[in-house]
């Protein structure tokens, strides 16, 4: 075995494909004779449902059906999604339907499907689809929603109190009470979408034949999509083929099972045709899943050195109408609160309500955006209360690497403790700070003031759990042309999967990645996974194909030693071939062809037929990466206008498998997080009716808004896995938020503004100036 791919920054092979037009996502790929399903959805945040007329519809021409909730078969008609991720703090166990029957509790929430030959026809009968509904009382907003007499958000319900949990450790109200100074920051994180460039989309045959029932998905996990669609059409699951194809995006809200994603087989499954949906982006605006909507206040107890005494955070976490993973991210979002920093006593009580909004759910991080917020606030707060530079203040709480493995005293979601690894969270801020020049900040200021400019510099701090369990597994295998074989469940949404994990595999069997096919994300072809979520592929993919095609190795050398003599330490592989020596080299593909032995006679030697190893890596707990953002502004006191002048990241997530992929991945989260701070703003009036459904309302950062991303890498290896990584897909988004408003919090230091919402919109700005002068 050797390192000489692993670590290098080999090209993506996935982008030849895609930037000359040949990817294969799931509108791609066509079928004759294939129908085009479209939904009919609520227009109301809460409503009955008295009757639905579906008689115009069902006349048009080239219309195939059109189908309610009456309609549907008692094992979809009686059933709900099953709560993914169930948990005893859940007080109400609300989950999709696959139509709504009686009753419809968000706007853009299914109540009928129209099935015809193209989109247009389908549209023009969803538009004919004619509801009798009856506007029932909703509420909006997580707050209101707890008001005594507020409007139930599910008919009957007594009060819209979803869950309430606590976490923490050690006594938080002595060392709140013994404390020389308190602080207390009242904070609201707004929703917002996903928008990935390809919206969620499905496509459904069903082969009679075999009775077969292939699905191709736009998702990010194909083994839960196979297990949901076969638990709700009682259908085994040998019988069902999920393959995520290309997808084009997914950062969460696609790991959700939702009823698009059962309809469409099971209407492929009745009328005998190949059947697909696409989502268009209004329909992405208020069906899909959002995340955040989180009021937040916090108290923070300290001495006068700034060194924090306890924190104590009391949220209320909107979750929408349904809860289709459970409470994991209220959970997640308390359990990465505390960060880097030496926390004496910690305490957090959630409360989880139910809205008339479409769900939340996980989306590029799952909760630890607005944690990071609330805890890096109140790290400024105390700063600007003592006087004190913030880094500083920073430095004097983090844990010290020597204190590592450390335990922050909580329970994580999977009932484990919460124990960073690894890592040296001072070092990667000095390293931050060093880059973005942060000691002579302070005199460009100064010089930009006096010519009437206003610059900020913020700090953020994170530490992520990624390589999250329980599993992921991977086949090495030598194929019939010689090549290795890689076989895993891991679905891509632009990760790089089939790069990176050739890459491991070429240095752990001892070839080239040229010579090594990477196949992934069908459930055809390997037997079971998780999905591609949470930062987790790398960890234990790329962990278990690195402990099978080091098998494989070991199992290709022996086989090579026991057909010619040669003593093993005198067999090598050379890229294709064995070499033994005094031999001629023998192929793979030959090898292969000797280990299915010949019809009729004894094998002479162990090796498994066809040269395959399948193995599972299943992850003693969390790997923890972490990264420091430092983001320098300016902003425009006239126009509240931010401009992004310099953003630097210094991140560690333990062995790099291919730090241009990295690089990429952070640069891309960083887009993420300004659009978190910036502008993406998923707005709901007091009834909970949306009011940006389309781009022109719901903003984006463009390439004018998001700068070249310098970033500064460290390696701590983690001692949990055998390549010593940690996942890095979220920790560019997650802090981006804290840093930014931290700078523009600096650049307005004048005025004494204080931000106390994310996003924050120069409308806002403006306000906060005003109210300043």
């Amino acid at each position: 075995m050797s390192d000489r791919y692993v670590g290098t920054r080999v090209e993506r092979r996935e982008d030849a494909a895609l930037l000359t037009g040949r990817g294969q996502f799931v509108d791609d790929i066509a079928f004759p004779g294939t129908l085009v399903a479209r939904v009919v959805r609520s227009p109301y945040p809460h409503a009955r449902i008295r009757s639905i007329d579906t008689a115009e519809a069902s006349q048009m021409p080239g219309v195939h059906l059109v189908l309610t909730h009456a309609d549907l078969p008692k094992t979809l008609r009686d059933k709900r999604f099953p709560l993914f991720v169930p948990n005893p703090w859940i007080r109400r166990e609300w989950s999709n339907p696959v139509l709504a029957g009686d009753e419809a509790c968000y706007v853009g929430e299914p109540v009928a499907v129209v099935v015809a030959d193209d989109r247009a026809l389908a549209r023009d009968a969803e538009e004919a689809v004619c509801v009798d509904w009856e506007i029932l009382p909703s509420v909006g907003d997580c707050l209101a929603g707890l008001e005594p007499g507020a409007p139930a958000a599910h008919t009957g319900d007594e009060d819209n109190i979803a869950a309430v949990f606590t976490i923490g450790h050690d006594d938080v109200d002595t060392a709140l009470a013994s404390a020389p100074h308190r602080l207390t920051e009242r904070i609201w994180q707004h929703r917002g979408a996903s928008h990935s460039m390809e919206g969620r989309a499905v496509l459904a045959v069903y082969e009679p034949v075999d009775d077969q029932l292939n699905v191709w998905s736009a998702c990010q996990a194909p083994y839960q999509n196979r297990q949901i669609i076969g638990q709700m059409l009682e259908r085994d699951e040998a019988r069902i083929r999920v393959v995520a194809p290309d997808v084009g995006g997914g950062f969460g809200p696609k790991g959700i099972v939702y009823p698009e994603d059962v309809l469409v087989p099971w209407l492929a499954m009745r009328m005998g045709r190949p059947v697909r949906w696409t989502e268009d982006r209004h329909e992405q605006s208020i069906a899909t899943t959002q995340e955040r909507d989180e009021h937040a206040e916090a108290t923070v107890a300290f001495d006068d050195e700034g060194r924090i005494q306890a924190v104590d955070v009391t949220v209320v976490h909107d979750t929408g109408a349904y809860l289709p993973w459970g409470i994991i991210t209220p959970i997640i979002g308390a359990t990465t609160l505390p960060g880097p920093y030496v926390l004496p006593a910690y305490r957090l009580q959630m409360t989880v309500v139910l809205t008339n909004k479409v769900a939340t759910s996980p989306l590029r991080g799952t909760g630890r955006p607005q944690a990071v917020f609330v805890m890096e606030r109140l790290v400024d707060r105390i700063a600007q209360y003592l006087g004190f530079d913030p880094a500083t203040v920073r430095e004097l709480n983090m844990i010290r690497p020597d204190q590592l493995p450390y335990d922050i005293g909580l329970v994580g979601r999977d009932g484990s403790r919460v124990v960073y690894d690894s890592g040296d969270y001072p070092q990667c801020q000095a390293l931050a700070l060093e880059r973005a020049q942060y000691s002579t900040f302070a005199e460009r200021q100064a010089a930009a003031l006096a010519n009437g400019r206003y610059l900020g510099i913020g700090i953020a701090n994170l530490v992520e759990a990624t390589g999250l369990g329980p599993y992921e597994g991977a086949e090495a295998r030598i194929l019939s042309t010689g090549c290795l074989g890689i076989i895993s469940g891991a679905a891509s949404q632009g990760q790089s999967h089939k790069t990176v994990l050739a890459q491991v595999a070429a240095d752990a069997f001892g070839t080239t990645p040229d010579l090594v096919e990477v196949i992934a994300g069908d459930t055809a072809c390997f037997p079971f996974g998780i999905g591609t979520f949470a930062s987790r592929v790398a960890v234990n993919a790329g962990s278990s194909v690195h402990i099978a095609a080091t098998r494989l190795r070991e199992q290709v050398l022996d086989l090579a030693s026991a057909i010619t003599k040669v003593p093993r330490e005198l067999v090598a592989l050379v890229p294709g071939a064995v070499r033994a020596e005094g031999h001629p080299d023998i192929s793979l593909a030959e090898l292969r062809h000797i280990s299915l032995g010949m019809p009729g006679f004894t094998s002479d030697h162990d090796a498994d037929p066809g040269l395959s190893v399948t193995e599972y890596f299943n992850p003693p707990q969390s790997t923890y990466s972490n990264a420091t953002h430092v983001a320098e502004v300016e902003v425009d006191i006239e126009t509240g206008r931010v401009d992004i002048i310099r953003y630097v990241v210094g991140h560690d997530c333990g062995r790099q498998l291919n730090p241009m992929v990295v690089d990429g991945q952070i640069q891309g989260g960083v887009a993420h997080g300004i659009g978190n701070a910036l502008y993406e703003f998923s707005g709901y009036d007091a009834q909970g009716y949306p009011y940006t459904t389309t781009l022109e309302e719901y903003l984006l950062p463009t390439v004018l808004d998001v700068p070249k991303v310098e970033v500064v890498s460290m390696e701590s290896p983690s001692p949990l896995n055998p390549l010593g990584i940690k996942g890095a897909g979220e920790a560019g988004t997650i802090p981006a938020a804290s840093a930014i408003v931290s700078a523009i919090e600096n650049a307005l230091a004048p005025f004494n503004v204080r931000i106390q919402r994310a996003p924050v919109s120069a409308e806002h700005l403006v306000e906060l100036i005003g109210a300043a002068r």
